[in-house]
Formats: C-alpha cells, sequence, structure tokens
C-alpha cells in the first residue's frame, strides 16, 4: 500500500511539473498493467484521474475489456514520463482514420427461396449480434424493422444509449444496441458542431447506416435509388441482429473512440465486428484497431475489415494484423451505363446513377475541358476546384473535369453552381479503367482514362480546327447480367502485407461496387449539401461497402457452425473462394483489364455456399497470434501491449518461423544475398469439419521456377474434428534482378476429397536488396 502512495504522489509530482497545455497535448493511449489498480481506488478510472492529478479532465475513456487502460490528452513529456513508470506497459499515439467509403446477395447465390442453403442453415443468422463500428444508423429505415423477429438473445449485454435526437425506443429486436463515442474527436477538436451532427448513435454521414444494412439488413421491396437498382434489398444475415457504434465524425475516426467501441462491443456481447475505417499501417503494438481486433477474437469474436480504397497501386492494402479478416472489393453483374455521345460521333463508356432531369434529347451541348479554360491555373480548374471556373466559360456546356482532390459529386456541384449543364469525370492513368457511379446532382457520368483522353483529343483538334467541340450524356439505367463480373475494382486495397509479408493480404474479396443498401433520411444521395433530394436507399462503392458482405456471411456461418472459432470461419471463407469470372476465366483487374492476381484478391472471391461446407478448416487460436508475434521479432512488451499475454518467445522461435502460423494461404520472401538455392518450409495443421472416414489428397500447382512438395500427400480422416497436419517445402533458385527489385509468382496447393477442394494460395517473392 505504501509504494502505491509513494507512486501517486510522483506522478502527483510528475504532472505539476509538466502540466498539459492543450495546444501541445495529443491524445494517447496508455496500456496499464491490469494487476496494477490497488485497492484504495474502487474504479480504474479513479486510479488513472489520480495519475494526471494537474489535469483530470484529460482522461477520455478507460478500457477493460479488450485493453486495460486510458486514454488521455498528454504533452509528450507526460507520455515519456508515464511510459518511463514500472506500471505503464506502453504509451500509443493516436492516430485518426478514414471510412473506406440490392443484387449483391443473389450474385453471392444467396437466396431466400432456398429450401436448404447458408441461409436455411442458419435461420438467416437469427440469434447473433453484428456490430458495426461505423458512422452510426438511422433505425427508421425498413432495412431496420423488427417484424418477425424472436426476443432480443439472452446473453446480450447492449443498450441504446438515448439522446434528444435517439430516444430508448428508436431500438428494438433487430437494433438491439446503439452507443456512440466522441470523447477522442472532441479532445482534439474541441466540442462538436450539434448543428451539422448528431451527439447521439443517429448517423449523419450515411456510411453506417449504408454498412449496416449490406451486413443484416431486412428485406425490403421495392428498393431502388433515383430509379436505379430497382428490385428486393436484403442484407446478407437478414434476421442478425444489428449493434451500432457510433466512432467516425466529421473530421475522422478516433483510435481512443474505435477503442472504446471495441471495448464495450465484445463487453455487451457481439458475436462480430465489421470495420469500414482504416489508416496508415503501423506495427501491431500501436495500432488501436488491431490491438481492439485481438481482444475481440481471443472471445471469439470474428473480426471483418475493409482492406482500404487505395488501389490499385500494391502495398497498399490496411488493416493487415493476422487475426482480422481483411476484404477487398469487386464488381457484381450489374451496372449503370451513361455514355457520352462526341460530335465526332465516337461514344465513350460510362456509368452514373442520375435521376434527372435529363439533357435535352437529340441536343448537342457544347464541350469544354475545365484544364483548358482560361482565366484559371489550369491545375485547380482541370479538377474542377470550388473558385477555379469562370462560370461566363461554363455556362450551359458540358464540362469535363479530371478526377482527384475533391470528391466526384462535389465537381459537379461546383459545375452547376457556375452554370454548366453537365459534367464528365474522367479517370487518371492511376485510376485507370475503374469507374464508379455517383448520384450526381446535374446531368454527369464517369469515363475511364483511355475515354478521358480521346474526349480532350477531340477538344483539342475541334479547336485548332476553329470548331466547337459538342457531347451529350445518354443514361442508359439498370443493366444486368454483365460480364465478365466479379472484376477486382480498381480503387480496392493491393498487396503485399506492408507490415507482414509472409502473410498474404487481403484475404478475400466480396462485391464492393455500386452496392445498393438504406441512406438516412436528412442526406442527399451525392452527400452533397445542397442535394435537397431523398431517398431511402442509397448506391455507393467501396472496400467499405465489401467489408459487412463478409461480416453478414460470418454471422450465417457461425450460426450454422456455433463451435466454429473465427479463424475456422475465415479460413472456410478463404479455401472455397474462388478466381474466375462469369465466363469461367480468370477474374481481371478492372483498372488495367488484364489478369489479376493473389497481391489483388488473397484468395479469391467469397463463395459463401461452399463455404459452409469447406471440408477441412486451418484453425488458429491465441497462442498461436503470440508465437507468430515472437517469431516477427516483436519484443516482450509489444505482445503484451497486443494480446494482454506475457510471451515464451524462446520456445516460439525454437518451434518455428513467422511462417508456420497456420493461415490457409502461404506467403514466403526470399533475400538474395547471392545464394544460387534458397528454401523454406510451412508446417500446418487442418481439421476435418467434413465427413468421418474421408480421404483428402494434395494437387500442386508450384509457382514458376520454384519445386513445391507436401508430405504426407494423403490426408485420412476417421472422425469429425480429427487433426492432421502436413509439411509443404519449397525450394527455388535466384534470379536475375536489380538492386531493389522484387519478382512475384503465384501457384497454389488443393487437398480435395473427391467432391471439396480446400485451396490455398502459394506466393513466392524474391528480393534484390538493394
Amino acid at each position: 500500500m505504501a509504494f502505491f502512495f509513494f507512486f501517486f504522489l510522483s506522478l502527483l509530482t510528475l504532472s505539476s511539473s509538466s502540466s498539459s497545455n492543450d495546444m501541445n497535448s495529443l491524445t494517447y493511449i496508455v496500456h496499464v498493467d491490469h494487476e496494477a489498480k490497488p485497492s484504495i481506488f474502487p474504479t480504474h478510472r479513479h486510479w488513472y484521474t489520480s495519475s494526471l492529478t494537474s489535469t483530470p479532465s484529460s482522461i477520455i475513456h478507460t478500457y477493460d475489456t479488450v485493453f486495460h487502460g486510458f486514454s488521455a490528452r498528454l504533452t509528450s513529456q507526460e507520455a515519456t514520463q508515464l511510459l518511463n513508470h514500472p506500471h505503464v506497459i506502453s504509451v500509443i499515439p493516436e492516430q485518426v482514420r478514414q471510412l473506406h467509403t440490392t443484387r449483391s446477395p443473389e450474385f453471392l447465390g444467396l437466396r431466400s427461396t432456398d429450401k436448404a442453403g447458408l441461409l436455411e442453415e442458419s435461420d438467416f443468422g437469427s440469434d447473433l449480434v453484428i456490430g458495426v463500428i461505423d458512422t452510426g444508423i438511422w433505425p427508421e429505415r425498413p432495412s431496420f424493422d423488427d417484424r418477425g423477429l424472436g426476443p432480443v438473445p439472452a446473453k446480450w449485454k447492449g443498450q441504446c444509449v438515448p439522446s434528444q435526437d435517439f430516444p430508448a425506443t428508436a431500438c428494438n429486436r433487430k437494433l438491439v444496441g446503439a452507443r456512440f463515442f466522441s470523447g477522442g474527436y472532441e479532445a482534439t477538436n474541441g466540442r462538436m458542431n450539434e448543428t451539422t451532427e448528431s451527439r447521439s448513435p443517429r448517423d449523419s454521414d450515411g456510411h453506417g447506416t449504408h454498412t449496416a444494412s449490406i451486413s443484416a439488413g431486412r428485406y425490403v421491396f421495392p428498393a431502388s435509388v433515383l430509379g436505379y437498382a430497382r428490385g428486393v434489398a436484403s442484407g446478407m444475415a437478414p434476421k442478425a441482429r444489428l449493434a451500432a457504434y457510433k466512432v467516425c465524425w466529421s473530421s475522422g475516426c478516433y483510435d481512443s473512440d474505435i477503442l472504446a467501441a471495441f471495448d464495450t462491443a465484445v463487453a455487451d456481447g457481439v458475436d462480430v465486428v465489421s470495420l469500414s475505417v482504416g489508416g496508415v499501417v503501423v506495427p501491431y503494438h500501436l495500432d488501436a484497431i488491431a490491438i481492439g481486433a485481438f481482444g475481440a477474437i481471443d472471445r471469439g469474436i470474428f473480426v471483418s475489415a475493409s482492406a482500404g480504397n487505395g488501389g490499385p497501386g500494391g502495398l497498399t492494402v490496411t488493416n493487415v494484423a493476422p487475426w482480422m479478416t481483411t476484404v477487398g472489393a469487386g464488381t457484381i453483374d450489374r451496372d449503370f451505363p451513361a455514355n457520352v455521345k462526341l460530335g465526332n460521333g465516337k461514344t465513350i463508356p460510362g456509368v452514373s446513377v442520375y435521376g434527372g432531369p435529363d439533357l435535352d434529347p437529340g441536343r448537342m451541348y457544347p464541350l469544354v475541358y475545365g484544364g483548358s479554360l482560361l482565366g484559371g491555373d489550369g491545375y485547380s480548374s482541370s479538377l474542377c476546384i470550388e473558385g477555379s471556373l469562370d462560370p461566363s466559360l461554363v455556362r450551359g456546356k458540358i464540362v469535363l473535369c479530371d478526377r482527384g482532390i475533391n470528391s466526384r459529386a462535389a465537381k459537379g456541384e461546383i459545375v452547376r453552381k457556375n452554370g454548366g449543364s453537365g459534367m464528365i469525370i474522367a479517370n487518371g492513368v492511376f485510376d485507370g479503367e475503374g469507374l464508379v457511379a455517383d448520384c450526381h446532382v446535374l446531368p454527369a457520368t464517369s469515363v475511364g482514362a483511355s475515354g478521358g483522353d480521346e474526349i480532350r483529343r477531340y477538344i483539342s483538334e475541334s479547336t485548332r480546327s476553329s470548331k466547337q467541340p459538342t457531347a451529350t450524356i445518354v443514361f442508359k439505367g439498370t443493366r444486368l447480367g454483365i460480364r465478365p463480373a466479379p472484376v477486382v475494382a480498381s480503387f480496392s486495397a493491393r498487396g503485399p502485407n506492408p507490415e507482414s509479408p509472409e502473410i498474404l493480404k487481403p484475404d478475400v474479396i466480396a462485391p464492393g461496387l455500386n452496392i445498393l443498401a438504406a441512406w438516412p433520411d436528412r442526406i442527399g444521395p451525392s452527400g452533397v449539401p445542397s442535394d435537397n433530394r431523398r431517398t431511402e436507399f442509397n448506391i455507393l462503392s467501396g472496400t467499405s461497402m465489401a467489408c459487412p458482405h463478409v461480416s453478414g456471411l460470418a454471422a450465417l456461418l457461425k450460426a450454422a457452425h456455433p463451435d466454429w472459432s473465427p479463424a475456422a470461419i475465415r479460413s472456410a471463407l478463404m479455401t472455397t473462394a474462388y478466381t474466375v469470372d462469369n465466363r469461367d476465366e480468370p477474374m481481371l483487374d478492372e483498372s488495367t483489364g488484364n489478369t489479376s492476381s493473389v497481391m489483388d484478391y488473397g484468395s479469391g472471391h467469397v463463395h459463401p455456399t461452399k463455404a459452409m461446407d469447406p471440408g477441412l478448416v486451418y484453425d488458429i487460436t491465441s497462442y498461436d497470434y503470440i508465437n507468430f508475434l515472437c517469431n516477427s521479432n516483436y519484443t516482450g512488451s509489444n505482445i503484451v501491449t497486443i494480446t494482454r499475454r506475457k510471451a515464451d518467445c524462446d520456445g516460439a522461435r525454437r518451434a518455428g518461423h513467422v511462417g508456420n502460423l497456420n493461415y490457409p494461404s502461404f506467403s514466403v520472401v526470399f533475400q538474395q544475398y547471392g545464394e544460387s538455392k534458397m528454401s523454406t518450409h510451412f508446417i500446418r495443421t487442418v481439421t476435418n469439419v467434413g465427413d468421418s472416414d474421408s480421404v483428402y489428397e494434395v494437387k500442386i500447382r508450384p509457382p514458376r521456377g520454384s519445386n513445391v512438395t507436401v508430405a504426407p500427400e494423403k490426408l485420412s480422416f476417421r472422425r469429425v474434428g480429427q487433426k492432421l497436419s502436413f509439411v509443404v517445402r519449397v525450394k527455388t533458385a535466384e534470379v536475375k534482378l536489380s538492386p531493389g527489385a522484387t519478382n512475384v509468382e503465384t501457384g497454389h496447393i488443393v487437398w480435395s476429397d473427391g467432391k471439396r477442394n480446400v485451396t490455398s494460395p502459394l506466393v513466392v517473392t524474391l528480393q534484390q536488396p538493394l
């Protein structure tokens, strides 16, 4: 007891000598030894506050479930002194994250009329709760109606936090919980502006309502937006319960709030966490999302996270911790063509969701390129940024704007304000040919990079010959049965994994382009403040939309197989994923039109029906992840921060290497230090979840230039639940590379019992050191 009084007196001196100045303080998340709270304090908050006596109000959140500690505003000096205290394990600087912003159930093979299958077997996910960490929810939408649902699951401990615009009655047997976390946001930005944001779980952005209804929205008919995508809308798990945890505000999503949401969601009793938020990749012990997610999976809760929208470049994938399921985005077999017809007779393909009024039929409008207008700086006007366009040069014309900097919908609003009659958005070289349909506020469409070049060429040639370039936009509504599909979306973030290259990320892809889902009442479908149109549904694109597809599917799989762990569910989704499109040809990359690769889609596109019966699963325990961290050279203190467990790293390193995590994919990186031959091995263990007395034989397609063997070549199971192990050995030869260059080759390993194929990608990367 005397020690603790000395500890508090010393921290009192610490705080007094370095009193926080708001101008110099930042938010930090402080991890404290869980045995450190002395009995004289009734709660951890009392103890933490005593530790910061000069600024007790700087405590933002305390954490007790997935993490042990608190978040607070601290000066750098306070943070350093806290870090030096024996009961403080780590001090983590806060990151600000950003959002990774129907026909998809049918495209995935989920039909409500099927008498057998994943929906039927799981009772549509009726007893499971999906926690959506996002921008909140608009509870009045019919997607969140509780008609026909049974009582709230008895295990549920969550609540509906009431506020001025969100009564407790907004929750029901469908929306069983709703909370908000704004402490981190307001600690950095000051008190929120409640005329533009809701201090409640109510969604004032739209993103959270959209993602929640993708994961577990009820069947709603008719559903459409501005006349597009008419039909039945539903989420992946239509009877699953939802809990909304609002953490994202006007300036972003703050780590301290995200961790508080994880902490609360796990204590509330969610079965799945869906997180369509991400940021810069950092080591796992500095990543609040990775820390919160580990605390969730440690309690059997599946965590699905969006891969990010940084594609099509490599090394752009986020949310890469191996205990999370990382989801990229693909297209579905539906689009919304809106083509540009030029005055020279050529037609440029485009896409749009524009509900009218249309351009005058049969009329050709003057066409101008923002970047060649007089009176601007060229660059700003090419992007149609606020204040860059001259109304006298735009009025009555269709304006070509380059994609980038400001949002696509905002460009349309700027063109409209300056008197433009229509707009064409052209992709840049980096965006390639990937197109996203937007609910524009004026007649507008988006075209690919090659189409943009064609239009600029036409404008330039017409101007040189003193002719007026002209164009119109022809809107063709909704088109179904598109081939090829799926295609890897251009924006979908790609591997390799920047933190752990031995773990292939993303894990899978799911529908994420032009997805119809629920939308709030106070926000126009374009998201532009001046858009006064109101619609119950909206079409959005992003890995944000792909992630909740997998969250809902995980709920269905958990309901059908209650004994499956989060790793087993992910394994089922990965090993049954497919890599061919609806033409039975290799999936393409939307940005280039070329064949895509495992760095784009991971194991492939999810196949829910096959995932229900995968045959074998690669299971992983929390201790396996600890061994992985040891072999990734994380320190004991780092590992405690992530897992709340002490690690025997000597034993882990003797037992294997980082590639031996029992992951359903295989990835090895060889550094070429002058050795002509290189080799490694992987040890894997599979669990039989198919038939008893089953025999699986291996089929190998080795990466080009590598020799791959598997021992044994046959796995004979006597019972369900039995585990058997095998070893994969990879040998490869040096290839000629320039300094700093990389060569990636891919193959796969398939275990088959004659009716099930358990498929894992195998990636061999050769790097030439600088």
